[in-house]
């Protein structure tokens, strides 16, 4: 009779489940340091897929009002300034006030990006309102602690951390090496999921001959970079140390540093050669990085060093210890100098030697950018994603599960892992 058309069965892909998202950290752009950056990151990746942020922080001075944009809800609580860090606030608790707001509007899972005095409240209004919290290990405070004569607090501070992030459902890191050592101390529950960066902005092409001749830096002339806070956790005596032995080789050798912070003073006193170029944001802080040659960073204190990716997009030559994210994206003698962790003197003669020899530092700087263009933000959001979609699946499931120690993997996905004991 009539020809029908024939009927056509396809797969549809399943529909994402929409998140609602509570979002707690005690630090956020426009406040500079890569705990903000990186959260922002992870936020505006969430939004990008769709999920609803409750974003709670701290006010940031008077006139912070905390606009609301779609998909997103800021919620300000007080706060005060960090010693020695005026720039910067910690949130004060806020325990009722969080149990009160998600009672009201209850949410999925709760992010906690820092483990100060609002991030213990958001922990423990999670707990009695019974949702799932997927925590961050952000900074190494037990580690920073020698560096501000209170190193006899290492160990308090330390059982604290544990106590915080043992009560998560998972608590995330960056690299397979912090998640080991943080296993050894007794954390549980433990997770991977790496950083990533923005090779639009960070590209070899934005190198700008004009500022290297405002730094005094002529074509042929080796140009050190430092990004980070001019602090004595970053252990800028070496950085130092490597830039006097490079000026010994060549006297027309530059040092730039790009951040502020507590030393700045005494750092610009050693050094008054150096170019001290202050905090520089988005475009202008790439600028920076791409017109220079080498990019050191000796800190020995990091849970990651966002800057080690900016530099590698950016087309540099990096020397960095053998930890944090140097050891999980340079290769030694391809994509960079990898130096034994702790070998001060290792470090300065391999960033003098590298400085001297510009063809090995733009073949070893070609060699990271292309290593680094295969760590865009959005595979990394991604991995975040399936932990809290996870952790939104679990929430009904029971107790948190005290795990044996097998190490045996539970979920990996992209670049993440979680295993049993240290994992879920």
């Amino acid at each position: 009779m009539f020809g029908l058309p024939p009927i056509v069965c396809e797969e549809l892909a399943t529909r994402r489940r929409s998140l609602r998202l509570a979002v707690v950290t005690e630090t956020y752009p426009p406040e500079i340091n890569g705990v903000a950056t990186t959260a922002a990151r992870f936020v505006e990746g969430l939004r990008e897929l769709d999920h609803q942020i409750q974003l709670v922080r701290p006010r940031q001075g008077a006139e912070d009002a905390g606009a609301a944009d779609a998909g997103m809800q800021q919620v300000l609580v007080r706060g005060v300034a960090i010693p020695r860090y005026p720039e910067l606030r910690i949130g004060l608790p806020a325990k009722r006030s969080l149990e009160r707001l998600w009672t009201f509007r209850r949410p999925d899972v709760v992010h906690i990006v820092t483990e100060g005095p609002l991030g213990w409240s958001a922990l423990q209004a999670a707990a009695k309102l019974r949702l799932p919290v997927v925590s961050d290990f952000r900074t190494n405070f037990h580690a920073y602690s020698g560096h501000y004569g209170i190193g006899w607090l290492k160990k308090p501070i330390l059982a604290y951390l544990r106590k915080f992030h043992n009560r998560s459902w998972c608590t995330l890191v960056p690299t397979e090496a912090l998640r080991s050592e943080l296993a050894r101390l007794g954390f549980v529950r433990l997770g991977v999921v790496a950083r990533g960066v923005d090779t639009r902005r960070f590209d070899p092409a934005r190198r700008d001959a004009a500022l290297r001749a405002q730094w005094g830096a002529g074509p042929d002339d080796p140009v050190l970079l430092h990004v980070g806070r001019i602090a004595a956790e970053k252990n800028l005596g070496t950085l130092v140390a490597a830039y006097e032995e490079t000026r010994r080789r060549a006297p027309r050798a530059k040092l730039v540093l790009v951040g502020d912070g507590p030393m700045r003073a005494e750092l610009k006193a050693r050094c008054p050669d150096a170019v001290f170029a202050g905090r520089r944001l988005g475009e202008d802080l790439a600028r920076h990085f791409a017109s220079a040659d080498v990019f050191l960073f000796p800190s020995l204190t990091e849970t990651y060093g966002n800057v080690t990716l900016e530099a590698m997009a950016s087309g540099l030559a990096v020397v960095a210890f053998d930890y944090a994210a140097a050891s999980e994206v340079l290769e030694h003698g391809a994509s960079g100098i990898v130096v034994t962790y702790g070998d001060d003197a290792s470090f300065v003669s391999q960033a003098a030697a590298l400085a001297m020899d510009r063809a090995r530092a733009a073949a070893l700087g070609a060699q990271a950018r292309l290593s680094a263009v295969g760590r865009a933000w959005g595979e990394v959001v991604r991995d975040l994603e399936a932990v809290l979609v996870a952790a939104a699946q679990a929430a009904g499931a029971g107790p948190l599960p005290s795990g044996d120690r097998s190490g045996e993997p539970l979920f990996r996905g992209g670049g993440l892992a979680l295993r049993r004991g240290q994992g879920l």
